[in-house]
């Protein structure tokens, strides 16, 4: 049986684009959506290209171990030395903001002020640590599940014993300094083959649910006919900042080819990076104005892999 590319996921509507890119350059692939199921360890996984795109947010559309089941599935192909773009590093950064964060700083990238809590009344403790507006949010996540604008310690303490608190997935609440940008966006930096590609623009001013991907974007907010003074994802010609150095950096020493960082600059023009997707999306609408496609630049790079695993084997 000759190499392909196997993809590894858990949502068949964001892998839709690359096998679209994928089937256009007639790379050979097969699906591997991962939601659940078993390996027999003794067996022997066939020879390829692998490409994690697994989800921190995967139990938000019922696959609840996904990720567990990826890891060790992860942990499998490894050890046949099978070449795993995104690998079990990269999984383990994307469903722990503790991690990301702990791993960016040793790369020199400046993160906002953060408390891991467990248990409300750690949670309600650490409010305590903020002298100005905080936010929370689930260390395992992705959706903006669990952001909350907190301008005070004592809105928060209610909030933890209120009906509405929503946990996090795995326990773990973040308490951060939230960062105010001047004109409510943030800057998503996105990286194939762990380099630079391009930066998107995000209008955070309707919320913190930032999803580029085509099949995210639903209610009025994204109507056609809805009248906005600037697109939600603009993509930034000929963005350029030194952090960009640190992040690819970041990425290599992580394991990880494929990304989507996010950070956001304060009035003084600091930069705090705060999230980092590994099973990154596009928007095509920016995109398409743009003349840049993420997904055709992936294919592209998976065909390479390809290509080089086949004059080896």
């Amino acid at each position: 049986m000759s190499a392909k590319v196997y993809i590894i996921h858990e949502n068949a509507e964001w892998t839709k684009p690359l096998k679209h890119e994928l089937e256009t350059l007639n790379v050979p692939f097969e699906d591997w959506f991962l939601s659940e199921g078993s390996i027999d360890l003794s067996d022997v996984p066939p020879e390829g290209i692998y490409y994690n795109r697994m989800s921190a947010s995967s139990h938000t559309r019922g696959h609840r171990y996904a990720p567990e089941y990826t890891a060790a599935v992860l942990s499998w192909l490894e050890s046949h030395g099978r070449r795993v773009l995104n690998d079990s590093r990269a999984l383990a950064l994307e469903v722990s903001k503790v991690g990301q964060y702990n791993a960016l700083r040793q790369h020199g990238i400046v993160t906002p002020k953060t408390i891991a809590a467990v248990g409300k009344d750690h949670l309600s403790k650490a409010a305590d640590s903020f002298s100005e507006p905080f936010i929370t949010k689930h260390n395992r996540a992705g959706k903006g599940l669990g952001v909350q604008l907190f301008q005070q310690p004592e809105s928060l303490k209610s909030y933890v014993e209120s009906e509405a608190f929503d946990e996090s997935i795995d326990g773990i609440t973040l308490l951060q300094q939230y960062i105010q940008s001047p004109d409510s966006s943030i800057t998503r930096c996105e990286f194939v083959g762990g380099k630079f590609l391009y930066a998107v623009r995000v209008d955070t001013s309707d919320g913190f649910e930032l999803c580029p991907a085509d099949a995210c974007q639903v209610g009025d907010s994204f109507c056609p006919t809805t009248e906005q003074p600037r697109p939600k994802f603009e993509i930034i010609e000929d963005f350029d900042h030194p952090v960009l150095t640190n992040y690819e950096a970041f990425l290599k020493a992580n394991g990880i080819a494929f990304a989507g960082i996010e950070c956001i600059q304060n009035e003084r023009g600091d930069l705090f990076t705060y999230d980092v997707n590994t099973n990154t999306n596009y928007n095509a609408d920016a995109e398409q104005k743009a003349g840049i496609s993420g997904m055709k630049a992936i294919a592209e790079t998976l065909e390479q892999e390809l290509s080089e695993l086949h004059s080896f084997i």
